[in-house]
């Protein structure tokens, strides 16, 4: 499969198949949202817009990076949001450049959102699309953050259909300067357990993906055809 890897400032539209990373921790934090029973999540803008949405859907949850504010309720952290109870809830989400580089994307043909945590699913949908080539959006520092890069290389290996360690990659991204400012507490809003979270190959079953639904971008889990195969041959076994 061709592949490109590109920056949030390359993205031109021309993107047909994209798959936009951000490791730390935009999309893992996405997936636990999933995980704990979240129906959707609505991306936005800025903090602005997201406000302004929630304002015209009280019943919905706000998240943002950084430390809780007022009118936001929930932290851009996977192991702060892994308890939260988000049965059948729409989180509205905007973090600092995950949900920009899929709103970038948001009108390309096929467009999925991804970390480790959803890698091999996120290849699984890429190969039960036909997809022939694929843009590699990295979010973190316009294209250069290590764990996105790590996790768009690991991706491509996968997509060649290699079976890659994932140890390697997964090195690249703990010892990431992103990884380095969670440990740290520079970045405000982090839990302990996020680096080791975002670091997690494969802990969820489903991909996802983002997509126009009147007119808000909306990203959504997506089980692949192969996943629903794999579910029936367990079931006829048991």
């Amino acid at each position: 499969m061709d592949s490109r890897v590109v920056g949030i400032p390359e993205v031109d539209g021309t993107e047909q198949v994209a798959v936009v990373i951000d490791v730390m921790r935009a999309f893992t934090t996405a997936a636990w949202a999933f995980h704990r029973g979240a129906d959707k999540i609505v991306l936005a803008a800025d903090e602005g817009g997201a406000l302004a949405i929630k304002a015209c859907h009280p019943g919905w949850l706000a998240l943002k990076d950084g430390a809780p504010v007022s009118g936001f309720d929930l932290v851009n952290s996977p192991g702060l949001l892994r308890e939260a109870d988000l049965a059948g809830r729409t989180v509205i989400q905007k973090t600092t450049a995950g949900t920009v580089g899929a709103l970038a994307v948001v009108e390309a043909e096929l467009a999925l959102c991804a970390g480790f945590v959803v890698a091999g699913a996120t290849a699984r949908a890429l190969a039960d699309a036909g997809a022939d080539s694929v843009t590699f959006v990295a979010t973190g520092e316009d294209g250069c953050a290590a764990e996105d890069l790590a996790c768009a290389e690991y991706l491509d290996r996968l997509l060649d259909g290699d079976r890659p360690h994932p140890d390697p990659y997964l090195h690249r991204a703990r010892t990431s300067p992103a990884a380095d400012d969670l440990r740290s507490g520079r970045r405000r809003g982090a839990h302990p357990t996020d680096v080791e979270l975002c670091v997690e190959v494969d802990r969820f079953d489903f991909a996802m993906k983002v997509g126009l639904e009147e007119g808000t971008a909306v990203l959504r889990p997506l089980r692949t055809q192969s996943d629903a195969v794999s579910d029936v041959h367990r079931a006829r076994a048991r």
